[in-house]
């Protein structure tokens, strides 16, 4: 496993790593970076294999008590010096640039539409007054909403409209949190409080330039499939084309139905139009009676298309390259990547090719089992916000 790193970033960004779960030095380093009181925010993307929810809580109760953060279980990280997953990453931002108010939102497949935005406005309203005080009172910075979401909970569309109404002119993005492919239980933690069935949402302020971008690189084709019967509210497809989902997914594909796994849906994903625009409707596994489980909100009478992954590393390198070219150099990516993106990369040996553009460009972050971008939940896409670079000021550390 990955031993512990670190970097610290030109606006005072630290990232913390480690693959290790007894490394006693990974949880002191943030323990002195609680004890310095510069930082507002730690958040912590972690393999729930290696990092039971409850180690992480123990461990920050100990080393870092008094810091605020916000942690979720994941399919994969983003950022280890190797590009290992089986990781513990933290990402801490200071006071000096950031603001930041978080939420935790409960029951969120039950609470309803009305009550999360509700929540979210009154969560709005403190951030509000917290920024009238920040910087005496200048309003310095632009603002973002990061969101967190149980990736097994099956509302994130509706929790995402939800925040999208709530937040107004508050730009979201986040991820589904995810538990290495298990597809049993996700974890997410606020401030040693560990649940699922949850979302936690992030309000930032922040004095740094940043752009938030997504890429993807599927391209439909001619192959359609209609949904006949499915049940929704679980995102179970029982039937394509008046026939079982499953087999007929496997024709349209050109694979065995017996051979059908998560590189096959990574390699083949489906996608459905809404508003001239493509997005993926991404299916998460095959079910025993021939069904397929989605990562993404589905209905009887749906159109699927067949859709080809084609050239991942193009087209990611030239989102990257699209952000340099509004903002300047790039100095930390926080990124959220969909998990069948990386089955996808190393199904076509690309692995290598994205994570040198990762590491160029300084992307921490983690795989999900679903993206929000916007007033959208997405599948296979990275979104992504990236943060301008800017050199230190005399005796600032870089």
């Amino acid at each position: 496993m990955n031993p512990r790193s670190g970097t610290r970033h030109t606006c005072g960004v630290e990232v913390i790593t480690t693959g290790q779960p007894d490394d006693q030095a990974f949880w002191i380093d943030i323990g002195a970076a609680a004890q310095s009181g510069q930082f507002a925010l730690c958040l912590l993307f972690f393999s729930q294999d290696t990092f039971p929810p409850a180690l992480i809580t123990g461990k920050m109760a100990t080393f870092a008590d008094g810091l605020p953060y916000a942690a979720c279980s994941t399919a994969g990280e983003i950022g280890a010096p190797d590009g290992d997953t089986g990781q513990c990453l933290a990402v801490l931002f200071p006071k000096k640039h950031f603001l930041t108010v978080p939420l935790r939102i409960d029951g969120i497949t039950s609470i309803g539409f009305d009550r999360i935005v509700t929540q979210v406005k009154e969560a709005r309203q403190t951030f509000e007054n917290a920024s009238a005080q920040h910087h005496n009172g200048s309003g310095e910075g632009d603002v973002f909403a990061i969101c967190l979401i149980d990736g097994m909970s099956v509302v994130e569309e509706m929790v995402t409209a939800a925040l999208h109404w709530a937040l107004e002119d508050i730009p979201l993005l986040g991820g589904s949190a995810g538990d290495s492919m298990r597809f049993t239980r996700t974890s997410l933690v606020l401030n040693g409080e560990v649940g699922d069935d949850c979302a936690i949402v992030i309000f930032f302020r922040s004095t740094v330039p940043f752009k938030i971008f997504k890429t993807d690189n599927f391209v439909p084709t001619e192959r359609k499939l209609v949904v006949t019967r499915s049940d929704p509210e679980r995102r179970i497809i029982y039937e394509f084309n008046a026939s079982e989902a499953a087999a007929e997914y496997a024709r349209a594909v050109g694979i065995d139905p017996g051979a059908l796994s998560p590189m096959s849906f990574a390699s083949h994903p489906l996608v459905v139009r809404v508003g001239g625009e493509y997005y993926c409707r991404s299916v998460q596994k095959v079910n025993p009676d021939g069904s397929l489980s989605f990562f993404c909100a589905i209905d009887d009478g749906i159109v699927l298309t067949v859709a080809e992954p084609t050239g991942m590393t193009r087209s990611t390198n030239t989102a990257f390259e699209n952000v340099v070219a509004e903002i300047g150099s790039v100095d930390f990516v926080l990124g959220f990547d969909c998990v069948l993106r990386r089955i996808d990369a190393q199904n076509r040996q690309a692995t290598q090719r994205i994570q040198k553009i990762y590491q160029k460009y300084n992307v921490v972050g983690f795989n999900t089992y679903g993206e929000q971008y916007l007033s959208m939940h997405l599948n296979q896409t990275f979104t992504g916000i990236a943060f301008a670079r800017a050199e230190p000021s005399a005796g600032e550390q870089s």
